[in-house]
């Protein structure tokens, strides 16, 4: 009888919703919740960068993913792992770990909380292979109510922010090039920390006036430095200034912060839901990407908390597909900045998804993440 009773709420729940929007759920019969099991699947692939990739420490052509589907009953939902050199894992560590998750054990995909805390406890760490679950099953949730998550969470799409394009370490020549390839965005991300900061900046002054974002990956090791850095920055448009020091000078980032005319945001110090209270003083913000924060649950939960401290908020992303990124834009309504540009940097991408349009995040009305699988075939 209870089993019963739930199909019947989470059906008329699906009607409720798809009632709102004409041309969706409402053409067709509303899902029903079944006592289905959801089957976890996943495979490596190599993202093959348009361009090489440098920052403060390491350039790169390539990233490895590992892409995941989630089935139940005749619908899927899309994920994806990111592996970046500095998150530690690899194609084999995620794979390792998607082996020990058994969704069997479940039957309603809607128990997120329930899900998602089974998977969290598997291991410590591989924070972008639960990531790659997470990601799978929301998508797979808004699937079946056909629904895209922004509108389940209550959100506007029109409220979504301009998204920077990053322009990675490079010759002046290089710079150059990848600033004016990047003219349709309204605002850019520059990498320092390679020895070169204001060289950067100036190339890239020289071509457009747009503001700025700066990304320094923790290339600066002296806060006095920093600081001279900063108000140079500040007299060129600069907007922030991202991970300046290394994560680990704690004492040194929460001086210049409180010194600094720009705003400086955490990225490679700050990975989880429990870090973000750690940072109120060190730091003016956060820069959330699901690859740190396991995925959309916890990444929605730091967005409250940052706000409830006044911290400011970026949603960010690696190199990915536009899986992943399309996943993240989902939050985008809720934060200050977007660095949402993973999906633009590679040249063999297997989705359609979000669309930067006249620099903007633009969200469609496709359901779950908003994505297309556009190559069936691609091994």
């Amino acid at each position: 009888m209870k089993t019963r009773r739930r199909t019947f709420i989470k059906t008329l729940g699906a009607v409720s919703i798809a009632a709102t929007v004409p041309g969706t759920a409402c053409d067709k019969a509303p899902p029903v919740i079944g006592n289905g099991k959801m089957k976890l699947s996943y495979r490596t692939y190599d993202l093959q960068l348009k361009h090489t990739f440098t920052v403060s420490g390491f350039s790169r052509n390539t990233t490895p993913v590992v892409l995941t589907e989630i089935r139940y009953e005749g619908i899927t939902g899309y994920g994806e792992a990111s592996m970046p050199p500095y998150l530690g894992e690899s194609q084999e560590s995620v794979v390792n770990f998607l082996k020990k998750v058994d969704l069997g054990q479940f039957n309603d995909p809607f128990m997120v909380e329930d899900i998602l805390e089974y998977v969290n406890a598997i291991d410590v760490g591989n924070r972008a292979a639960k990531a790659s679950v997470d990601i799978a099953l929301h998508d797979l949730m808004g699937r079946i109510v056909n629904q895209p998550l922004y509108r389940l969470w209550g959100l506007n799409p029109e409220k979504t922010p301009m998204t920077s394009f990053t322009i990675g370490i490079d010759t002046p020549d290089i710079v150059r090039l990848k600033t004016e390839e990047a003219s349709r965005f309204k605002v850019l991300k520059v990498k320092l920390g390679g020895g070169n900061d204001k060289e950067m900046i100036s190339t890239v002054r020289s071509v457009t006036d747009v503001p700025l974002y700066v990304d320094v990956n923790q290339g600066w090791k002296d806060k006095h430095m920093a600081l001279d850095m900063i108000h140079w920055l500040n007299e060129r448009g600069i907007k922030f200034v991202e991970q300046p020091m290394p994560k680990t000078q704690i004492d040194d980032m929460a001086w210049l912060t409180e010194n600094s005319p720009l705003p400086t945001i955490a990225d490679e110090a700050f990975q989880r839901l429990s870090d973000v209270a750690i940072f109120k003083g060190v730091y003016s913000g956060i820069n959330i990407k699901l690859m740190k924060s396991t995925g959309l649950r916890e990444a929605h939960k730091m967005i409250t908390v940052a706000r409830a401290l006044g911290l400011k908020v970026m949603i960010g992303c690696m190199t990915e597909t536009s899986c992943a990124v399309s996943a993240a834009s989902q939050l985008s309504p809720l934060v200050d900045w977007a660095d949402l540009d993973g999906n633009l940097l590679i040249s063999n991408d297997i989705y359609e998804g979000m669309k930067v349009i006249a620099g903007k995040v633009t969200l469609s009305d496709l359901p779950g993440i908003g994505v297309k699988k556009l190559d069936l075939n691609v091994e």
